[in-house]
């Protein structure tokens, strides 16, 4: 018996919005993941990316359990010697309130060109409105 696999032309690929106030981030950033690489459809296969498009609103009203907002830490080198930088969650979200879920997100999916492919559909907005109405998305609850 042959495994039938969908052809790169024949798969659909739906927009969904989820709106991401009060909800726990990290709970959040799964259900995305899993949605981005396409494991809710039976046609999903390892190497090809076959995950839908996903639109989160209100990714500045999201919310950390415990005491990550201090306790998390972000960090990043800038590439000089002695230059790695850190920040905690609230000054994350202070100065850019999309990474926190981005970087979430970015984590749980593959670490290859594949990986990269599937991230780049995923539209996070810190309002209630995006420029994606044209797409129809239909609303996702989580």
């Amino acid at each position: 018996m042959k495994t039938y696999l969908t052809p790169v032309n024949e798969i659909e690929k739906s927009w969904y919005v989820v709106n991401a106030e009060d909800k726990v981030l990290g709970r959040l950033a799964a259900e995305i993941a899993h949605r981005l690489r396409g494991k809710h459809k039976p046609s999903y296969s390892t190497f090809m990316d076959n995950g839908d498009f996903i639109v989160v609103t209100n990714a500045d009203k999201i919310r950390l359990t415990g005491n990550k907002w201090e306790d998390k830490i972000y960090y990043h080198h800038t590439g000089y010697i002695g230059g790695i930088k850190s920040k905690n969650a609230s000054e994350m979200m202070e100065s850019h309130p999309t990474d926190l879920l981005m970087k979430a997100v970015k984590g749980m999916l593959p670490k290859n060109k594949l990986g990269r492919a599937q991230l780049k559909k995923l539209k996070i907005y810190t309002g209630n409105e995006h420029p994606h109405a044209a797409q129809q998305p239909v609303e996702l609850d989580i």
